[in-house]
C-alpha cells in the first residue's frame, strides 16, 4: 500500500515565534499580507501583535475581521473579495479553526476562480492549481488548521457544514506560538483541547492510519492527556504542550482521515451552531464504544496514554472499555456538556442529524462501518 503525507515546509514553534513571520515573508519574496482573522483576536489586541512586527518590518498589510463561528459561505466570499482589492500575495490566517478555514478557501478559490460558488469545493481536492500562500498562525490549541490540507465551511442556505480536503490550501509556513494561546477563556481551551483528542484518537484508530500517522496520534494523545485538565486552567507549560499536541496529531489526521465523531459534530454545528469542540466532546467516548471491537489493540494504548493502571495486563475487553471510560472521565471534569439536547436537539431534529452524518466525508473514515440506523441510534442515546 502507498501512504501519502503532505506537510508544510516550514513550521516554528515555541514562545515569541511570531517573530518569524516577517521574515518569512521576506524570504519568500511576497510584498503585501493580507490578514484573515475576527473581532475578538482585533479587539484583545493579538492582531496588533501581529501588524506591529509587520510594520516593523516595513512589510504592507490589509485586514479581513468579519470571520465567524463555523464560517458560512457568505463570509468567504466577502473576504474574497477583500482579498482581491487588496493587491496582497500572501494571506495570514490568525485565529483559531474559523479565520484559518476561511483563509485557506480565500485562498484556493482565489487562483482557482472556478469555485467562487464555494459549495463546490466540498470533498477531495477539486482544484488545479497551488492556493496563494499561507502563513497559519493558529490562537487555539485544537484544530491544527496550520497543517492540515482540510477545512469546513457552512452552507447556511442548507443548514450543513461540509469538508473540503485539498492538497494546494496548506499553509507553507506555520507559526505554533503558545503565547497568542495564553489567553483563551477556559470554554475555548477545553472545547479545542477536546477538539485536538478527537482528532488524535479518530486518526489513530482509522483505517488508512500506518505506522508514521500512528506514532504522530498517539504521541499526541499522551500530551494531551497529560496536559490538557492544566491548560484549562492556565498552566503555560501545559497551554505550550497542547498547542504542540495538536500540531503534532494535525499532521497524521490531515492525511489519514477522521470518523463518525466528525461526521456526526458537523450536522451539529450546521443545524444547530454548536462549536465544534464542544460537539466532538460530547460525542468522542459513545463513539469510542461504539468503535471498540474493530480498532485492535489501540484502545490499550489509550488506556496507558491516560495512566490507566494494569492497561497493558488486563484483558482486551476491560482495556478497551478503561479507554472509553478514561475519556468520558475527561470530558465531564472539564465541564463540557454530555448531552446533545444541551446544545438545543430534540428528537424532532434526529432524522436529519443522522442524514446528514450518514453522508459527510468524515463518516466512511470510520474503524466501524456505521449505517444511518446506528447514527441515528447514537444521536437518539445521546438527547
Amino acid at each position: 500500500m502507498t501512504h501519502r503525507m503532505i506537510l508544510n515546509q516550514t513550521g516554528y514553534f515555541g514562545r515569541g515565534s511570531i517573530s518569524s513571520i516577517a521574515p518569512e515573508i521576506i524570504r519568500r519574496n511576497l510584498t503585501r499580507a493580507f490578514i484573515v482573522t475576527d473581532p475578538a483576536l482585533v479587539g484583545n489586541g493579538t492582531v496588533r501583535r501581529v501588524t506591529d512586527l509587520l510594520d516593523e518590518a516595513r512589510v504592507p498589510w490589509d485586514i479581513f475581521s468579519d470571520v465567524v463561528p463555523n464560517p458560512p459561505v457568505e463570509k468567504v466570499q466577502a473576504g474574497l473579495a477583500a482579498f482581491r482589492a487588496s493587491g496582497a500575495d500572501v494571506l495570514i490566517g490568525l485565529g483559531g479553526g474559523s479565520p484559518q478555514d476561511t483563509c485557506k478557501a480565500i485562498s484556493v478559490i482565489a487562483t482557482n476562480p472556478e469555485f467562487e460558488d464555494v459549495v463546490s469545493l466540498e470533498g477531495q481536492s477539486p482544484t488545479r492549481n497551488p492556493g496563494v500562500p499561507i502563513i497559519g498562525v493558529p490562537t487555539t490549541a485544537g484544530t491544527a488548521s496550520e497543517t492540515t490540507i482540510n477545512y469546513v465551511i457552512t452552507d447556511t442556505s442548507a443548514q450543513r457544514k461540509f469538508v473540503c480536503v485539498d492538497p494546494h490550501d496548506i499553509p507553507v509556513v506555520a507559526v505554533v506560538d503558545p503565547d497568542l494561546m495564553d489567553g483563551m477563556p477556559r470554554s475555548l481551551k477545553v472545547a479545542t483541547g477536546l477538539d485536538a483528542l478527537t482528532h488524535a484518537i479518530e486518526g489513530y484508530v482509522t483505517p488508512g492510519a500506518w505506522e508514521l500517522s500512528d506514532a504522530l496520534c498517539l504521541r499526541s494523545i499522551q500530551m494531551i492527556a497529560a496536559s490538557l485538565r492544566a491548560a484549562a486552567d492556565g498552566d503555560p507549560e501545559a497551554v505550550e504542550q497542547m498547542g504542540l499536541a495538536a500540531y503534532i496529531n494535525g499532521m497524521a489526521y490531515s492525511n489519514v482521515g477522521l470518523g463518525l465523531v466528525h461526521g456526526m459534530a458537523h450536522p451539529l454545528g450546521g443545524r444547530y451552531g454548536a462549536p465544534h469542540g464542544v460537539a466532538n466532546g460530547i460525542l468522542l467516548a459513545p463513539v469510542m464504544a461504539f468503535n471498540a471491537e474493530h480498532t485492535g489493540e489501540k484502545y490499550r494504548d489509550i488506556a496507558q496514554a491516560f495512566d490507566v493502571a494494569d492497561s497493558r495486563t488486563m484483558p482486551l475487553d476491560q482495556a478497551r472499555a478503561a479507554a472509553v471510560d478514561a475519556v468520558a472521565t475527561l470530558a465531564k471534569e472539564l465541564g463540557n456538556p454530555t448531552r446533545i439536547s444541551q446544545i438545543g436537539v430534540d428528537a424532532s431534529g434526529i432524522d436529519a442529524l443522522a442524514d446528514d452524518a450518514f453522508a459527510d466525508v468524515c463518516t466512511p473514515g470510520n474503524p466501524r462501518p456505521a449505517t444511518r440506523e446506528d447514527i441515528h441510534t447514537l444521536y437518539t442515546s445521546l438527547l
